[in-house]
């Protein structure tokens, strides 16, 4: 089967951010498909391609994987109208290539949203059928966080609308992504939840731990590693981080580690608050993270106190830390919470807190962060139940298994049929 997998922000095992993509176009090849994935530039991505760009695109063949990298750039750090372009930009090219071969299947992985086009476009002009993954829900996300006109708002909803209504099959990273699929008119038997996994080999107890200069021997690190942007919420580390430091708490050392428009300021507001408990470290390949992580004792899941991300956000990051055998405090109730009150294997608000205030959330924080600094032998068990539930549940292999399944009973019916493999 000759597949087209179009992935904005694809990242081969070697970049600094999520290779769920690869793990699935990986999983498809060796049951004998032939992918094309089709990405652009995205900030810590590495897609193993080398070589100069010629009219725009470099391409070749790597582990199996056709890819084709388009010159087209893309940062967290980058304002709304530049995003826009490289959206567009993006369809556009991908457009032509969806229309301009046969394919048996499309796979359009979002965000961005206008990932869906070419898909429409290649359903509606040649018949291809086409699955739509939601790794975020647009426009829900956005319209919660705000900032974003309303009419905007409005044409994001209506791809979204013929995105769900009319993919052979949708496939969510959740059980509320999944929920805002059916709400915009997919068919229940074409929707399907196939989380974030642990990638149990590159993350775990078997990693040689690495720990930065900075840190002292005696301090326990916590570590939040992912973008730094608003919807993530970080002021509200800085904010527990002063009251610890203000209670005089040396045994805790918070880690920041990655990239994305807010992280210039909130460097500039630490160091106006001469919080010396806080470092902020560089975006890093995978592999060096597996090693960070395995020097920390405790991982950091913050996001912005906003009640919708309860149930429509799958971070990566929480099942790196799992993996990693680290004991998990989050701001998040909802999913997160329910995964972390198992074992247990981490710290969260009780359900109905997530629009708890920032300066609450903060202090909540600290204080869990100062209870598992002081606590070693609680935070190992705790760390012992978060691998074995990323071992029991979380395995990637068994969810790009899954992934390749409903792709091939996917393919296999007509692009207009509606009931297709069992939820």
């Amino acid at each position: 089967m000759r597949i087209l997998y179009l992935h904005q922000h694809y990242s081969g095992p070697q970049g600094a951010t999520a290779t769920r993509s690869h793990a699935m176009a990986t999983a498809l090849t060796r049951q004998g498909h032939h992918v094309t994935i089709l990405c652009g530039r995205y900030q810590g991505a590495v897609t193993g391609l080398i070589g100069g760009y010629h009219k725009g695109r470099r391409e070749g063949l790597l582990r199996g994987l056709r890819l084709i990298e388009l010159d087209i750039s893309y940062d967290n750090a980058m304002g709304v109208a530049a995003r826009t372009a490289a959206f567009a930009r993006y369809a556009a090219q991908a457009s032509r290539l969806a229309l301009s071969q046969r394919w048996d299947l499309v796979i359009a992985s979002s965000t961005p949203l206008t990932v869906a086009i070419p898909a429409l476009l290649a359903q509606r002009l040649r018949g291809t059928p086409f699955l739509f993954e939601i790794r975020d829900p647009w426009p829900e996300l956005p319209a919660a966080l705000g900032g974003l006109p309303g009419p905007v708002l409005a044409g994001m909803g209506r791809l979204a609308d013929a995105a769900c209504r009319r993919a052979s099959a949708v496939i969510a990273l959740s059980e509320g992504m999944a929920q805002t699929a059916l709400d915009r008119g997919a068919g229940p038997g074409r929707v399907h939840v196939v989380p974030n996994g642990c990638d149990l080999e590159l993350f775990g107890p078997h990693v040689a731990p690495w720990r930065p200069a900075e840190a002292a021997p005696w301090e326990a690190l916590a570590v939040y590693a992912g973008a730094h942007g608003r919807a993530n919420g970080l002021d509200q580390l800085l904010d527990a981080a002063a009251l610890l430091q203000a209670r005089d708490e040396r045994r805790l050392r918070l880690l920041l580690v990655g990239e994305g428009a807010e992280k210039p300021r909130l460097m500039a507001r630490a160091g106006e608050m001469g919080l010396a408990n806080v470092s902020f470290l560089d975006p890093m390949p995978k592999r060096q993270l597996a090693a960070l992580l395995a020097g920390c004792q405790m991982g950091v899941q913050c996001l912005a106190p906003v009640p919708e991300f309860a149930e429509w956000t799958a971070p990566n990051k929480l099942m790196d830390y799992l993996a990693a055998g680290l004991p998990v405090v989050s701001t998040l109730s909802g999913r997160a919470g329910r995964l972390l009150a198992e074992g247990p294997c981490g710290i969260a608000p009780p359900p109905g807190d997530a629009a708890a205030g920032a300066g609450d959330m903060a202090h909540s924080l600290a204080e869990s962060l100062a209870w598992l600094a002081g606590h070693p032998a609680q935070r190992a068990a705790m760390g012992r139940a978060a691998r074995d539930q990323a071992v029991r549940r979380w395995d990637r292999r068994l969810q790009a298994a899954r992934f390749a399944e409903i792709v091939r009973l996917t393919a296999a019916r007509p692009a207009t049929e509606t009931a297709l493999v069992p939820a």
